[in-house]
């Protein structure tokens, strides 16, 4: 630690804005109007960096909005720390190819050469204990920039801020592309499963696509569509078993914990005790993330704030997960103080069900992806290992990086 200086952010700090350093709240909401349809920028909010998820679900301004909100044009690398909900929680901007700027709640930080961005990032989110003990507020906690630009650090010189970010950054990087490898995989799967079960253009006798090459199809009077003409009309019970959650205490949590836990929004933590023994689908069924659908083949727990689903044949999972996730959820979501999802109303949907021999078919072709799928996602769960593990040690001096 004898290499490292005691610093104050405010000598380093380039820039440190938020939304309203654009303009009044009367007059931002004159001139901005978000929007869910795809448009010229996307405004970046937490929810995004939380989730994590950068395509669905988006908010967007036009090209005027976007130039307008000029002082928060959020780049690849800025870091972004959240002011209400959470305060204190930083996080770095990804490259998403695209125009961002900065939604309301979070600050913007953008420091001088005299220091590494991304190491700065690294930093802060090592220490996110210490900066929101810097959070205030009766009702609602917040954090101020004054706070934020008084906040002191212990920094090695740039030269090896440098080499920290490198390593860190790398490791990153790969669990990034390991992220678009899996998202391109399952895109692969969707596009069979949509040849396949919506446009009914899967293998016929002859290999040949069934509809295309004049497969016999009848109209169906519930589904308002044509479907094959051997294919049956039930409801999704019939293709598979759905149960809720269970609730779990917060003592039941642990951070070495053998299982994962899911709740409505995907992976919550860890924890020694098994709800699922076999492969199970989630789909969170109350709040914000009602309709989000996740999976587990390892054994897991679930929470009650997500309903389960079991195929009846082993075979029929991925068709099933890619079921589940093509609902249109608020169709079916009912409750008077926020959107609920039961049972009840997956199991009576209802979908053409092809045969067991084409279902085999199916999971033979898509078992693979979803395999390669899975190998990738434990990658990137031992990087992330490997990440949290260097990223105190690399802070703090304990371990340094070589020069090669």
């Amino acid at each position: 630690m004898s290499d490292f200086t005691k610093i104050t952010l405010n000598d380093f700090i380039e820039t440190l804005t938020d939304y309203h350093a654009n303009g009044s709240y009367k007059v931002l909401k004159s001139n901005v109007i978000l929007k869910k349809s795809p448009d010229y920028a996307i405004m970046i909010r937490t929810l995004n960096f939380e989730r994590p998820d950068f395509k669905n679900d988006l908010i967007y301004l036009n090209e005027q909005e976007y130039n307008y909100l000029k002082k928060t044009k959020v780049y690849p690398n800025d870091i972004l720390m959240n002011k209400i909900a959470n305060p204190g929680s930083v996080y770095l901007m990804p490259d998403l190819d695209k125009p961002v700027s900065l939604a309301m709640n979070l600050f913007l930080i953008r420091f001088n050469d005299d220091v590494n961005q991304q190491f700065m990032y690294y930093l802060m989110r090592h220490n996110e204990k210490y900066i929101k003990q810097f959070a205030n507020g009766t009702t609602t906690l917040t954090i101020t920039k004054d706070s934020v630009r008084n906040l002191k650090f212990k920094v090695p010189q740039k030269y090896v801020q440098d080499k920290i970010a490198k390593v860190l950054s790398n490791i990153e990087h790969k669990i990034e592309l390991n992220n678009k490898i899996n998202a391109e995989l399952e895109a692969m799967a969707k596009l069979i499963y949509d040849y396949w079960f919506v446009q009914f253009d899967f293998p016929d006798a002859n290999g040949k696509p069934y509809k295309s090459s004049g497969g016999k199809m009848v109209y169906n009077k519930e589904l308002k569509c044509e479907i094959p003409d051997s294919w049956a009309i039930k409801p999704l019970e019939s293709s598979g078993e759905f149960k809720n959650g269970k609730g779990i205490k917060k003592t039941e949590f642990s951070e070495s914990g053998t299982y994962e836990v899911y709740g409505a929004n995907g992976i919550i933590g860890k924890t020694n005790l098994s709800l699922f023994s076999k492969p199970v689908i989630v789909i969170g069924r109350v709040g914000v993330n009602y309709g989000e659908v996740h999976y587990s083949l390892k054994p897991c727990w679930v929470s009650d704030n997500a309903v389960t689903a079991q195929p009846v044949n082993g075979e029929w999972y991925w068709w099933l997960l890619l079921i589940l996730k093509g609902v249109n959820y608020n169709s079916i979501a009912g409750g008077s103080a926020q959107p609920l999802i039961t049972q009840g109303k997956l199991k009576s949907l209802i979908f053409a069900i092809p045969s067991t021999a084409l279902m085999s078919e199916f999971y033979k072709k898509i078992n693979p992806l979803f395999l390669k799928i899975q190998n990738t996602k434990e990658q990137n769960e031992e990087l992330v290992e490997l990440r949290d593990w260097l990223l105190p040690m690399l802070m703090n001096g304990q371990v340094t990086v070589q020069d090669t």
